[in-house]
């Protein structure tokens, strides 16, 4: 019998191979979190909003693909018992709309994995659903799998730091995520995501960079702080760069296993600023990235 007590980690599928890697790096993740995993596929109707009659119950819906689709929802139940032949994994196939489905089970979920968009293709953008699930607030984290890995290893895990509450869930999540792993932490706060623009045009405004980074180093010291202790088996690197934030992160996550972010910064401007660059790192970097929504 399923253990329901315990919070699964929830992982989309959509029957592309970016969904089958982000189903596999989900069930090596369950394992290590010691959580059950629950695979979904959501059925929609195609014509659900643009008719006005009442829409087919589930069982009515094409069934065909039905049974074609709960097969491969079953086979890749099996292959997840290939990584632990232990763990607790069951497959569903319910019915709606895929952001409200999926947005529902991550409010009382541990994790949401989904599968990212296809690296170096001409439009390398999220999907609707992952979009509308990032931009929500509140829920589980939700990673978005992107690159060829299909588990977590040892690589390090670099982890955005900015001061803020979105930042502080990003930095437990990094480091529980880093000694789960054996992974090095690396933290990056950078400090050119003030509007320095207009500054430079003042040609005779001298700022007192040294001062701006001893404030940098201050933040991230602080935001790290107490970390160590908890988790004294994780080596921690810090960088501090004038860089624009995704273009520092998208740099140290060249050669990351997972890069973590918050979704919102501090104030009106922080908070698009940062949600701009979570929106960049998910489309553009070669790793997994796991996506902590403050709420």
């Amino acid at each position: 019998m399923a253990d329901t007590s315990r919070k699964a980690v929830v992982a989309g599928f959509d029957v592309t191979e970016g969904a089958r890697r982000a189903v596999r790096w989900a069930a090596h993740e369950a394992s290590s979190r010691c959580r059950p995993l629950l695979l979904v596929h959501v059925l929609t109707w195609p014509f659900e909003e643009h008719i006005p009659i009442r829409v087919p119950g589930e069982g009515d819906v094409a069934e065909p693909l039905q049974r074609i689709l709960r097969q491969e929802l079953e086979e890749l139940v099996e292959r997840c018992y290939e990584i632990d032949a232990d763990l607790d994994v069951r497959g569903e196939m319910p019915f709606g709309d895929p952001a409200e489905v999926l947005g529902e089970l991550a409010m009382d979920a541990e994790l949401l994995v989904l599968g990212g968009p296809q690296i170096g293709a001409e439009f390398d953008l999220l999907g609707a659903t992952a979009a509308e699930l990032l931009a929500k607030r509140g829920g589980a984290p939700v990673v978005v799998v992107r690159g060829e890995r299909e588990l977590p290893d040892s690589a390090p895990v670099v982890v955005g730091v900015d001061g803020s509450e979105a930042s502080r869930l990003a930095i437990a999540f990094a480091f529980d995520f880093a000694s789960r792993h054996g992974n090095e932490l690396v933290a990056v706060h950078a400090w050119s995501d003030l509007p320095l623009d207009p500054f430079a045009r003042v040609q005779q405004w001298e700022l007192p960079w040294s001062e701006v980074r001893d404030e940098a180093e201050e933040v991230l010291a602080e935001s790290v702080a107490g970390w160590g202790e908890r988790y004294p088996d994780v080596a921690v690197r810090r960088v501090v760069t004038p860089e624009k934030p995704a273009q520092a992160l998208l740099r140290e996550a060249k050669t990351a296993g997972l890069l973590v972010v918050g979704s919102r910064g501090r104030g009106r401007v922080r908070r698009a600023l940062l949600g701009s660059v979570s929106h960049k790192v998910v489309n553009r970097a070669a790793c997994p990235v796991a996506v902590l929504r403050a709420g």
